[in-house]
C-alpha cells in the first residue's frame, strides 16, 4: 500500500487531529513539515493553490482539509474502524464551533507576541484584520463557551472512557483538536473537568505512530512518479457536472483561494479535480463537500 504522506506543521492543530487518528490507528506515515505561513513553493504545486494545513498525500492523489484526510485515511486503514454514528457531525462541530472560541481564547493570551509577519499571513487568508484587541475584548465570551463545551464533552465521559464507548471514535479524534490546542495553552480551560483531563491523557498515550521524516522535495518526487487513482462521478448527483467539466473549489469559511481543474470524481462527501502539475504531471486533489463550495469554471 502506497505510503500516507503528511505535510504538516508541529503546531497546527488540525494536523494534531490527524496524527492523533494516526496514531489511534498504529499507523506508519511520512511526515514533510511546510512552512507555517506563505510562500510554500513545494506545497502549492501539489495542491493547485490550496494553502492550508494538513494536506495528505498519497503517490500523485493529494486530500485537501482534515475532513477529507481523516475520511481517507478510515477508507484506506479500516481497522481500527473509528466513524460511527454522528461522529462526523462532531468533527464539523469540533472544526467550526470550538475551534473558534479556542482561537479567541488562545490569542487572547498570546497574541502580544505573535510576530508581525504571522498576522499578516492570517489577514491574508481570513480575509480580514487579525485584531488582537477584538479577541481580547471578546475572551469572556470565548471562554464562557469553550468550558461549556468542555462540559458536555465531561458529561459524555461519565460511564465510557471514550466518547465512541469502551474504545475511541472519531469523535474523540475531533475534540481532542481543541483540548489539545486550547488546553494545552491556557490550561486553566480545563479546571474542574477531571474526566476530560483523565481522558486527555489517555488519548495523549497512543502517540501519532510511526513516523518517519520526508523532505518536501522527496515528496514532490513520489508525485511525479506516481499516477493517481481512478475517480467517478455520480451521474445523478444534484450539481448537474460531468467527467471532464472545467471546474473550480474553494472553502466556505476562510483560505478561499479557489483551486482550478477538471471534474474527475464527486461524490456525496468528496470532491476529485484532475490537474496537470507544473512538472509534476497528473494530480488528483480531493476536497471534502462539507464546508467547500463546487462551481462551473
Amino acid at each position: 500500500m502506497a505510503e500516507l504522506i503528511l505535510h504538516h506543521y508541529d503546531t497546527s492543530p488540525f494536523s494534531e487531529k490527524v496524527r492523533a487518528m494516526l496514531g489511534v490507528k498504529g499507523l506508519a506515515w511520512r511526515s514533510v513539515i511546510q512552512p507555517v505561513i506563505m510562500p510554500k513553493p513545494e506545497l502549492v504545486p501539489l495542491t493547485g493553490g490550496y494553502r492550508r494545513i494538513p494536506v495528505l498525500q498519497v503517490g500523485a492523489d493529494v486530500y485537501c482539509d482534515s475532513q477529507a484526510i481523516l475520511e481517507e485515511i478510515e477508507r484506506r486503514h479500516p481497522e481500527p474502524a473509528l466513524a460511527r454514528g454522528a461522529d462526523w457531525a462532531a468533527n464539523l462541530f469540533a472544526d467550526r464551533l470550538w475551534f473558534q472560541a479556542s482561537v479567541a481564547v488562545i490569542f487572547a493570551k498570546l497574541g502580544d507576541a505573535v510576530p508581525k509577519a504571522f498576522i499578516d499571513d492570517r489577514e491574508k487568508l481570513s480575509g480580514r484584520p487579525f485584531d488582537i484587541a477584538a479577541m481580547k475584548a471578546a475572551e469572556p465570551f470565548a471562554r464562557a463557551q469553550w468550558r461549556a463545551y468542555a462540559a458536555w464533552a465531561d458529561a459524555a465521559l461519565a460511564q465510557t472512557p471514550y466518547l465512541g464507548g469502551e474504545r475511541p471514535s472519531l469523535a474523540d479524534v475531533a475534540l481532542w483538536m481543541p483540548v489539545w490546542w486550547a488546553g494545552g495553552a491556557v490550561p486553566d480551560l480545563l479546571g474542574g473537568f477531571d474526566r476530560l483531563q483523565a481522558w486527555a491523557g489517555r488519548m495523549r498515550a497512543f502517540g501519532h505512530g510511526q513516523r518517519t521524516e520526508m523532505t518536501p522535495a522527496e515528496a514532490l518526487d513520489v508525485a511525479r512518479s506516481a499516477a493517481p487513482a481512478p475517480a467517478t462521478v455520480d451521474a445523478n448527483d444534484p450539481a448537474g457536472l460531468a467527467a471532464g467539466d472545467p471546474v473550480t473549489v474553494q472553502a466556505d469559511d476562510y483560505g478561499r483561494d479557489p483551486v482550478a481543474g477538471r471534474l474527475a470524481g464527486l461524490t456525496p462527501t468528496r470532491i476529485t479535480l484532475a490537474r496537470e502539475a507544473d512538472g509534476l504531471g497528473p494530480i488528483h486533489v480531493h476536497f471534502p463537500r462539507a464546508g467547500y463550495v463546487l462551481a462551473r469554471a
